[in-house]
């Protein structure tokens, strides 16, 4: 794999959320052919350990590591772990997240509405919360939100309670950013829109619907995972520094109407 920034990613750190699938294990994948230890966290065991299992048999380092991210125990202690095998963390890429299943807004139960919050927002806050104090020690951190499109929209229809958490998301990102720049610590997010991984098939998508975000798309297509993978190690290589608290929208030209 060409290397896209020289060796600044060597022996470096990043921990991911969501790493078993989709966005989280092409962002693996691309950090550890650039020379990164991967932290790989997810709920998902068998295809977490795939992934870190890949990254290892093409010459990089990576760890697996259980993590339920609604739960602030097993996220604390991946990022102790993490820390004690790498002495420290540099980058988080905070993956994790899902619609659960469409509703609309009257038939969103409280059931549905705790786990799309538990998931979606207070996963990337626990990960944050606990991996920051170890970026602080070394006044050096780059963190890398997903957020989504529907903010810009609000999931009318579908997915109110999917685009309120990871509206959340947003404004938190916002503020980490700004309260720590001074510390040396970046925080960004990214909003993509239509994707082709499993998260529409995981929250019940139809294929009407499907058709109906093609549509939206001037660009004729779905996303990439791997297109977003190139933008998170973009965000936290040493060309952008400047760059903190924006979310950057990934959609194609779509996601508007």
């Amino acid at each position: 794999m060409i290397k896209r920034y020289g060796d600044y990613f060597d022996r470096k750190t990043i921990v991911i959320t969501g790493a078993a699938s989709g966005m989280g294990r092409e962002t693996a994948l691309l950090f550890g052919g650039q020379g990164a230890n991967v932290v790989c966290a997810d709920v998902d065991e068998e295809q977490g350990r795939r992934t870190a299992a890949r990254i290892a048999e093409a010459g990089g380092v990576a760890d697996f590591v259980k993590t339920d991210v609604t739960r602030r125990a097993d996220v604390r202690r991946l990022a102790e772990q993490a820390v004690a095998k790498h002495g420290g963390v540099d980058f988080l890429f905070n993956s994790a997240g899902s619609a659960l299943r469409r509703s609309k807004f009257l038939d969103i139960d409280d059931e549905l509405l705790d786990r799309a919050i538990d998931l979606n927002f207070k996963g990337v806050f626990y990960a944050t919360q606990e991996i920051l104090p170890h970026m602080l020690r070394k006044k050096f951190g780059v963190i890398v939100n997903v957020s989504s499109m529907s903010v810009k929209r609000g999931g009318p229809g579908a997915t109110i309670h999917y685009a309120a958490a990871k509206g959340a998301v947003t404004t938190l990102t916002l503020g980490v950013a700004r309260e720590f720049a001074r510390e040396g610590i970046r925080c960004l997010s990214i909003s993509p829109g239509p994707f082709d991984t499993n998260f529409q098939a995981a929250s019940d998508t139809t294929p009407e619907l499907a058709q109906k975000f093609l549509a939206d798309v001037p660009m004729n297509r779905l996303g990439r995972p791997s297109e977003i993978a190139e933008l998170v190690l973009f965000m936290c290589s040493n060309v952008c520094e400047f760059m903190t608290a924006d979310t950057v929208y990934v959609n194609g030209g779509g996601g508007y109407r």
